[in-house]
């Protein structure tokens, strides 16, 4: 099983980025899909999720309202849509595939992948 993360970069305070997390060695369609992020010296926290059947979506509160996750089962890939982008957004971000209905915990996810980071200057 692979993921791969891309789209990150170096943004303005207020800009955006789309971050895309492309699946191999699954069936992707039957995984809930979640995205993590690890800023500088802190630990890594949830950020999205996406169920397998796109019925549900869930963020933490920092980020409702400016980011979107969405997926494209043709694809194999899952998306996060970021928006209004804020310096305190800087991290690495993961994308993560779990098999279970829970989403927040980090040990409920089985596959991950290697990170793709974002930086938003001030």
């Amino acid at each position: 099983v692979q993921l791969q993360a891309s789209g990150g970069g170096l943004v303005q305070a207020g800009g955006s980025l789309r971050l895309s997390c492309a699946a191999s060695g699954l069936t992707f369609s039957n995984y809930l899909m979640g995205w993590f992020r690890q800023a500088p010296g802190k630990k890594r926290e949830f950020v999205a999720a996406i169920t397998w059947n796109d019925m549900n979506r869930y963020y933490r509160d920092s980020v409702k309202g400016r980011f979107t996750v969405s997926r494209d089962d043709a694809k194999n890939t899952a998306y996060l849509q970021m928006n209004s982008l804020k310096p305190e957004d800087t991290a690495i971000y993961y994308c993560a595939a779990s098999s279970r209905k829970e989403y927040f915990r980090q040990s409920d996810y089985k596959h991950w992948g290697q990170g793709t980071l974002v930086t938003v200057s001030s």
